[in-house]
C-alpha cells in the first residue's frame, strides 16, 4: 500500500501543535479494522479532549488572564445539578456586566463544574479573562468563596497543569462550556511535506529538538510523542512548538540553534 505523511496542525497563538500521521491510499481490498476496546476508546477521548481544552486556551488566554474555583457556603449550596449551572450562568451574566460598566474587554472564559462524590459538594472550574480583583470577583458571586485564584502560566508547552485543573468527569454534558467569543483553532493539512524517512528519522529521538526545528521555522520545541500502529506499522508523531519571540514565564526561551 502506498502512502504519504500528513501533517495535521494547529496554530494556538504563540503555540504550534502538529501530528504526523501515515496517510494511505486506498486498497482494492482491505481487512476489517478492530474496533478498539471501550478502556482504550475512553482514553483516547479523554487525550483528545486535553488536547482541544489545551489548544482553546492557548489560543484565547494570555498570562494577563485568571484561572479560580468558586464554591458554596452551606446556606447557598444548590439542590441540583439544575440550580449549580443556573447559579453559574447568574455569576457569568453579573460578571458581563460589571466588566462593562468598568470598561474592561469583553469577557472570555471556559468553565466546567464538579460535584464531590464524597459529600455531593458542587464547585466551578472557570477561566476569565483578567483585570478583575479577588474581592470584586468574590462580591460578584456572592454564594460563597472565591478559591485557588492564579494567574494564567504559560511555559513551553502552553498554558501550565491546564489539561489537569477541569474535571474529566464534569456533572453536564459538556466537558466545559465556553463563551460564544473564543477563537476555536482550526485544523489545516499539508501532504507530503516531510517523507516517511524523515518522520521516522524524528521518532527515533523524540528529545532532540534541534533536528525537529530544521522542519519548523520561526519556532522553538517544546516536546513530541511517538506511537508505532499495531495494526498497519506506521510511526505517528505529536509535536508542540512555540514561537521564539513567546514570552514564557517558567522557562527561559532557549537559544537558536547554528545552522549547521
Amino acid at each position: 500500500m502506498r502512502c504519504l505523511y500528513r501533517e495535521k496542525y494547529y496554530e494556538c497563538g504563540d503555540y504550534l501543535e502538529v501530528n504526523l500521521f501515515p496517510a494511505y491510499k486506498k486498497a482494492k481490498q482491505r481487512n476489517k479494522k478492530a474496533k478498539p476496546t471501550t478502556e482504550v476508546q475512553e482514553k483516547l477521548n479523554q487525550t483528545n479532549a486535553e488536547n482541544k481544552l489545551v489548544r482553546l486556551m492557548n489560543a484565547n488566554f494570555t498570562a494577563d488572564d485568571i484561572k479560580c474555583e468558586l464554591s458554596y457556603d452551606n446556606s447557598c449550596h444548590p439542590e441540583s445539578d439544575e440550580q449549580a449551572a443556573r447559579d453559574l450562568q447568574n455569576f457569568l451574566r453579573r460578571l458581563k456586566r460589571f466588566r462593562n460598566k468598568q470598561g474592561l474587554p469583553e469577557l472570555k472564559y471556559i468553565t466546567a463544574t464538579e460535584k464531590g462524590t464524597k459529600k455531593g459538594r458542587y464547585h466551578h472550574h472557570i477561566t476569565i479573562s483578567g483585570g478583575i480583583t479577588p474581592k470584586q470577583l468574590a462580591e460578584i458571586w456572592g454564594k460563597g468563596y472565591v478559591q485557588k485564584i492564579q494567574p494564567l502560566q504559560f511555559d513551553e508547552c502552553g498554558i501550565v497543569g491546564i489539561a489537569k485543573y477541569y474535571p474529566k468527569e464534569p456533572i453536564f454534558f459538556k466537558r466545559w462550556n465556553t463563551s460564544k467569543n473564543l477563537v476555536h483553532p482550526e485544523p489545516q493539512r499539508r501532504d507530503g511535506r516531510l517523507s516517511k524517512k524523515v518522520v521516522e528519522e524524528l521518532a527515533r529521538d523524540t528529545e532532540n529538538g534541534r533536528e525537529y526545528e530544521k522542519y519548523f521555522d520561526g519556532y522553538f520545541f517544546a516536546q513530541a510523542h511517538k506511537l508505532i500502529n499495531d495494526y498497519n506499522g506506521g510511526v505517528y508523531l505529536q509535536i508542540r512548538l512555540y514561537k521564539k519571540e513567546a514570552n514564557l514565564c517558567k522557562v527561559k526561551k532557549r537559544k537558536q540553534h547554528p545552522k549547521a
